[in-house]
């Protein structure tokens, strides 16, 4: 920007069918505010470059990659456990 400052942006990478699933939920207190967060496992075929630094968008919510696991390690399938925070 003008002030020298990083503007992150993110991009999409592919478009893929997953079964979506959510695993669990909790609220907090947190900066005076009920927050929740929940936690989805997705599953995908295996697609080459997936990192916990990205995210997965399905439908108008963004899900944050917490880890990528390769299935018995033959780049078959992904399992990506992803959390969601929501704020309240």
């Amino acid at each position: 920007n003008d002030f020298g400052a990083t503007i992150t942006k993110w991009k999409s990478i592919a478009t893929v069918w997953a079964e979506v699933k959510p695993l669990s939920g909790r609220e907090y207190f947190s900066a005076q505010q009920v927050q929740s967060e929940i936690t989805t496992q997705i599953w995908l075929r295996h697609l080459d470059g997936i990192k916990p630094s990205m995210r997965v968008k399905f439908g108008e919510r963004f899900l944050e990659i917490v880890a990528v696991l390769n299935t018995q390690e033959r780049n078959v399938s992904l399992q990506l456990m992803c959390k969601e925070a929501v704020d309240g």
